[in-house]
């Protein structure tokens, strides 16, 4: 698996610059909003370390994390173990992935702009099918202004075009905005998949 060795290589190199050691500030904010139903069930694809699934699990949602990188799940297994926490954590390829049901919510934070360009539209499939209709994709687009990646720029056009109004139910509300130590930048969307 030639993926799962690219990524398991950053978390050995400690290249996961957009690792902030810390849930997101999105999170804390569509939480403290009440955007997020309360003990809904929840995926987190591409969750890395983990840090939002153990946030999650703490507060009593039932997650799932999925992640490629066997260091980055066994990071996570292992602080949910310490805290004495339950969630259910897969090592897998995500675009592999076929849950038993459908999730209520999908909080998307580092998948989309870590993976290629080209595979947009199989992730934006993957993504409308593991939600029930009515189900909430928590989306956060990465702004590097930038060429190249990962993390590979997520121009709000391109993602208006990915998640079109056919599929998707965009929010009329401001995005959140999360600032990186890095200058880049992330602008969170609540869609609704139809």
């Amino acid at each position: 698996m030639r993926m799962q060795h690219e990524w398991e290589k950053r978390y050995q190199s400690g290249e996961t610059g957009w690792d902030r050691g810390a849930f997101s500030p999105a999170l804390s904010t569509w939480l403290e909003t009440g955007r997020i139903d309360a003990g809904c069930r929840m995926l987190v694809p591409g969750c890395g370390r983990g840090h939002e699934v153990v946030h999650l699990a703490d507060l009593g949602f039932k997650v799932t994390g999925i992640d490629i990188a066997p260091s980055a799940v066994t990071h996570l297994q292992q602080v949910l173990q310490n805290k004495g926490l339950r969630a259910e954590v897969l090592l897998a390829d995500l675009f592999q992935f076929q849950p038993a049901a459908p999730f209520d919510a999908i909080y998307e934070q580092t998948c989309l702009c870590a993976i290629q360009p080209k595979q947009r539209e199989s992730y934006e499939a993957l993504l409308h099918g593991w939600l029930k209709p009515g189900g909430t994709l928590f989306a956060l687009f990465m702004q590097t202004a930038a060429e190249g990646g990962p993390p590979f720029h997520c121009d709000l056009l391109a993602m208006r075009r990915l998640f079109p109004d056919a599929r998707w139910e965009w929010p009329a509300t401001e995005p959140v905005f999360v600032p990186h130590r890095n200058g880049r930048f992330e602008l969170g969307y609540q869609l609704v998949r139809k």
